[in-house]
Parts: C-alpha cells; structure tokens; sequence
C-alpha cells in the first residue's frame, strides 16, 4: 500500500481509501452487512487505513455498520473520514450531525469531518459558510473531529470556505473519465496543499470493464443512471478500455487497476474506492503492486479525451 498526508494534517492515509456508500444500501442492489463488515476488517490488513462515510449513506447505516465492525480494533489503527449532510449546516445542526455521527461510529473522534455538499444544493436551505465553518471549529477545539474538509466544492466555495477555517481535503467525483474538476478546482487545490479525495475513482464501476452497453442493473441499484451507461457515450468508453488492456497485460493486473494507478499517481490525490466484499477490496489494493512509468502515465491520461470530448461533464455524474 502506499500512503500520503492529508493536506495539512497529520493524517498519513493510504492511497487507496475504503468508500462506504454501497454500505448505506440506499441506492444499492444485494448489499449484505456481513459482506461489508469483512470488507471493512480486511481492508486494515490490507494496509487500506482510511475509511470514507457519510450519514447520508442509508440514513446512518453505512457508519453503524463501520461502527460495529471496529468495535474491536484498536482506534489508533485507522482513521475516519465522515461528513454532515447540507441540509444540516446551520449551527446547531452541524452540533447535532456530529454528535450522532460520533454515536453510530461508535467513536470519540473523527479524524476528518467534511461538509458533503455546499449549501443549497438539492433545494437545501442557504446558509452562510461562516455559520458553518463557526460550528465545524468549535467541534474541532473540542476536539471531536481533528480535520476539516469540503466535498463537491467548486474552486471558489472553496476559496470562501477557507476566510474561515483550515481546509485540509475536497472530494470530488474524478475519474479518468469524469474530469471536470480537473478544468481549475484541482489546480487550485494543488496549490494550496489541499488533497484531493476522489470519489468514483471507477466511475462507479464502469472502468472496471465488466459492463457492456446492453447492461441491465437490478431494481434500485442508482448506477442505471450514470451519464456513461448512455449508449452515444459508451461506445467511447469502450475504445478507452480497449486502449487500457495492453497495460493490464504488461503489469499483469486489471484494467481498473490502471485506472486507479493513474489517479493515486496525481498529486496530492487519493482514491475513495467502494467496495461490496473483500474480494473486491483485495482487487483494488492490488493497484499498488506496480509502477506505471512516467511516460504511460501521460499516454494514459491523454485517453481521457476519448470521451470527455464527447459529452457534457457539468452537473453531476448521473441522469437524476
């Protein structure tokens, strides 16, 4: 495994992070909390140190389930990584959030509290970043959450965010496929030594070359609305993991663990990757086992264009 400090914290993550949406259930198909308790507990052998949660992960459930599964692991030997909701940003309700965050976590800390969306987004109320950040560094000098972070914050909410407090990540869906953070949120980012958490790193399974464009995802499962399931745009993703196959050949691994190498690769980026079982997260580990040269590197960022050119990258990464 390898590892990396969060922006100015002093947490030293793996690269690879263990993304807990699939945990919540909600907007998942056949998630078994056994299942997730063992990819949880084999994730820390595997080196995988940080887990990502939120408590809009199944109305709390994915961060009791993380809650359960290390009650009996030592807390120095992982951190956590949650996040308070955007309806929740006045004061007193990013108090409240924590606090049941900390309860379902069963946990005295949380290493890296993250507002999940800016406010505003999906109707929430409007509340004043300053409000927000004021209850975030109370609960900081209480030392109930250690670090602050943002999550799909645009370059300028970010900007703001930080008149106000220390801001160590943004978490942001990136892919070699999903991009558009990388236009100046990134850069920004980078430059001001604040890490980036990428979500979706596999653009939800989709660079792990198991789907085709006939695919039909079970009742429920969120991912049927992923912009990339588009037929118009598949067949682009398609000539992009045709183009990734030769180095899975060569370093005797995934396509997906190409993907994943390429992202941990960027600087200052981590990769938040879910997984349903331990099979999937031992797969995933695996994309530390090698190392792509620098110039693979560049012809494999350049694929991107395959598809980016070929579809709008605003808004979100799903047809809602």
């Amino acid at each position: 495994m390898r590892y990396d400090t969060i922006g100015t914290s002093t947490i030293n993550a793996s690269k690879i992070i263990l993304g807990t949406w699939q945990a919540g259930k909600d907007m998942w198909a056949d998630i078994d909390d056994r299942e997730t308790s063992k990819a949880i507990r084999g994730a820390l052998d595997l080196g995988i140190n940080t887990i990502d949660t939120a408590p809009g992960y199944g109305d709390g459930h994915s961060e009791q389930v993380i809650g359960t599964s290390l009650k009996s692991v030592a807390r120095e030997q992982y951190y956590l990584a949650t996040k308070v909701p955007p309806n929740k940003l006045k004061y007193n309700q990013v108090i409240s959030e924590c606090e049941e965050s900390l309860k379902n976590l069963q946990t005295d800390y949380i290493d890296l509290y993250q507002i999940h969306w800016p406010a505003g987004t999906f109707n929430s109320e409007v509340v004043s970043i300053q409000e927000t950040m004021d209850a975030l560094n109370f609960l900081k000098a209480e030392e109930k959450i250690l670090n602050i972070g943002v999550s799909n914050f645009s370059k300028t909410q970010i900007q703001e965010a930080m008149q106000y407090a220390d801001i160590v990540s943004n978490q942001p869906p990136y892919s070699l496929i999903w991009r558009p953070y990388d236009q100046e949120t990134n850069p920004f980012c980078r430059a001001n030594n604040i890490s980036i958490l990428a979500y979706s790193p596999l653009a939800q399974g989709i660079l792990t070359g198991k789907f085709d464009k006939n695919h039909k995802f079970q009742e429920g499962d969120h991912r049927a609305r992923n912009k990339f399931m588009d037929p118009k745009i598949f067949v682009h993703v398609e000539k992009i993991l045709t183009e990734l196959q030769p180095y899975a050949e060569k370093y005797h691994t995934t396509i997906s663990n190409i993907a994943l190498h390429w992202l941990i690769s960027r600087p200052h980026t981590f990769a938040i990757v879910g997984a349903r079982n331990l099979e999937q997260v031992q797969n995933n580990a695996k994309c530390c086992d090698f190392i792509l040269t620098y110039e693979e590197l560049i012809e494999i960022d350049k694929l991107s264009e395959l598809v980016t050119k070929h579809m709008d990258q605003s808004g979100t990464m799903w047809n809602w």
